[in-house]
Order: structure tokens, then sequence, then C-alpha cells
């Protein structure tokens, strides 16, 4: 398997996919075509080196990932509201305007959504194992207990908003996303086909980052002991992007390497994942693969997959190329045979020989000329 750097997310109905600067997002509109949107994107780490150093660059990733996830989702569903919530819209004039609502509503919305996760994922958590503090007086070992209590809550999560119709859906096309990308980077064409073949689950996929998220927070409050309830609180929130961004590197590292390690760490996220995917149809493949095709030339990838495994430097290869020097040099020799001409093969080590001597024949008479 060979790393693309593509990367995705499932929308309502359809799907996002990320490559470098660009991404694409593909929805199956009502009417059962597929409409294809491709924008540009820009990332602070494109002119800011601070942005590319490790850990920030996690960060920076998470909020912008944030941030284009919310659009490309409102995107999708602008296809799926009722018919006169569509005619409003058309009415309206002043497109600048409902832009910068939209751009502030999706602000609001964004910021609603990170306060609800800290104060469910985080706050409750702490509050719960601070409860036990007179039964459990370790520190350490009610920072294992909320850790704990934070990837049950998690998972239950999870698997009840899995019952909802919508979210199954969108679980199916998040899938349809990981099987698109497995296709491409094992190297087989991008297919219904396929697509069909490869396995839902993919060691990038957010998934996995919000559980890795979990455990690196283990560690950390098991270890960083405050006496102070309060300081404690807050610096379990204001350590929430240091933590994202180790989180970040340890899903970039697993994604672009394969080996036995990596994969007994990446496995308890992968599992997760078969609760945030699902198998998808067909129908939801061709979507994923029409968001695939407008960012990312899979055909050119594929043809160039085995031009970074260079052959191995030897010392068995000097050898291999006098033997065949001597080869072309007896093909040259029968060659010049049967055709009855008389031809001397000259040897690249006699010339050298003979202008060796020359140039000491040379020294030697201007030597003696200057005596």
């Amino acid at each position: 398997m060979k790393y693309s750097g593509i990367g995705g997310q499932a929308v309502l109905e359809g799907i996002m996919m990320k490559n470098q600067k660009e991404y694409s997002v593909a929805v199956r509109k009502p009417d059962g075509e597929i409409e294809v949107k491709k924008e540009s994107c820009r990332s602070l780490r494109d002119h800011s080196k601070v942005a590319n150093l490790p850990v920030i660059r996690g960060v920076v990733t998470f909020v912008e990932s944030l941030k284009t996830g919310m659009k490309t989702l409102n995107y999708s569903t602008s296809f799926y509201e009722d018919e006169e919530e569509q005619k409003k819209e058309e009415k309206k004039n002043n497109e600048k305007k409902e832009d910068i609502k939209d751009s502030l509503i999706m602000g609001l919305v964004l910021m609603l959504a990170i306060i609800l996760a800290i104060g469910i994922f985080v706050v409750g958590p702490f509050l719960l194992s601070e409860a036990l503090k007179k039964p459990i007086p370790s520190p350490q070992l009610r920072g294992l207990i909320e850790g704990a209590l934070r990837v049950i809550l998690f998972v239950v999560y999870v698997k009840l908003i899995s019952l909802m119709k919508d979210i199954k859906r969108v679980f199916m096309y998040h899938g349809a996303e990981h099987k698109c990308i497995n296709c491409v980077e094992n190297g087989e064409d991008l297919t219904v086909a396929n697509v069909r073949k490869q396995t839902t689950v993919h060691k990038r996929c957010g998934t996995s980052f919000l559980l890795i998220v979990m455990f690196v927070s283990i560690l950390f409050f098991m270890f960083i002991v405050v006496g102070n309830i309060w300081l404690r609180m807050l610096l379990r929130i204001l350590l929430i992007p240091v933590i994202a961004g180790l989180a970040y590197e340890f899903i970039r590292f697993a994604g672009s390497h394969d080996n036995a390690v990596i994969n007994v760490l990446s496995k308890p996220g992968l599992m997760l994942q078969g609760l945030t995917t699902a198998e998808p149809t067909d129908d939801m493949i061709e979507v994923a693969i029409a968001s695939v095709e407008a960012v990312f030339d899979w055909k050119e990838f594929i043809a160039h997959m085995d031009d970074e495994q260079e052959k191995p430097v030897t010392d068995e290869e000097p050898a291999a190329e006098a033997q065949s020097k001597e080869e072309k040099k007896e093909e040259s020799v029968e060659s010049a045979e049967e055709s009855g001409e008389d031809i001397e093969i000259l040897d690249i080590d006699e010339i050298e020989e003979e202008e060796k001597e020359i140039l000491e024949k040379i020294n030697e008479y201007f030597e003696d000329g200057e005596q």
C-alpha cells in the first residue's frame, strides 16, 4: 500500500475529498444525479513556517478541517431543503450579505459544537473522577478512570447517533470514502467492482484520531498533578490543542507506514471505525469515485507506484557491468567475423595504458629540454 495523501469526509448524501490545495464535494441530488463541486483551499501552513512545525501543524490542520467540514456539510444539506425554503433563498437579492450571515451562523454553530464536546467529553469525566477522590486518593488512578469514562462516553455517543436513519447513511458514505482511498493506495483501478472489494477502515480516519486524542489525554492527566481543582480543569481544556497535535502526528505517521508495531497501535482505532463506517451501496461508491476523480489523478498515481522502488546498490554491480561489457565485446567480434570484416575491438583499459605512456614520454622530453 502506498500513501496517496488524499483524505475525505462523509456529508449528507455525499462525500468530500481533499488533495493538497483542492477539495471536491460530490452529492447525490434528489433527482438521482451526482453534483460535483470543486474548490481550492488556503491553509496557514502554505505561508507560515511555524504552522508547519510538528504538533502545531496538527492543531492548524484540525481547525481547518473543522471549518472545511462544516462548509461542505452545509453545501450538501442545501440540496435537501424544503421547496419553500429554496424559493425564499432564490428571492434574496443581496448574496454578499447572505454569505456573511451564513459564515457567522456556521461560526456560531462550530463554537457551540466545540463547547458541547468539551463539556461532555472533558469536563464531565473530570467531575465524575473528582467525585471519587475520597475512596480513590491516588490522582494517577483517578486519571486513568477519567480517561476510561471519556472513551466509554464517546463509544456510547457514537452508538446512539448511529441509530438515526440519516446518520446511518452518512456512515455508509464514510465507508465508501475509505474504500475508495484503499482502492487507490492498493494500486487498483478506481471502479465500483474494485472499490467494493476494499475494507471500510483506514488508519488516517478521523475516528481513529479522536480515539488517539483520548488515549494521549489519559497519559497526560495521569501524570500532570495539580493541587487546585479549578487549575486541573483549566489545564485539561488548555492542553486540548497539544494533545490533538500529538494525536495528529501519530495518525500522520501511521497512515504513511505499514509495519507490525504501527498496525498493533492502530488496531483500537480501526475497531472503533466499525461503529462509524458501514458497507455502502454501489450508487454511494459512484459518488465517492466522482469526488476522488475531481481532485486526484489516480491513473497517474497507480502508473508511478513502483517508481520509488529503486534497485539496491551492491558490490556485485561492478562485476555485472564488466560482464556486460565483455558480452558486448564478444558479440561485436562474432558479428565482425561473420561479416568478414577485419575489425579490431579496442579495450578501454588498453587505451588508458597507451595514454599514460604518451604522457610520460612528453614529460621526459620537457624535463630533458629544461636541463
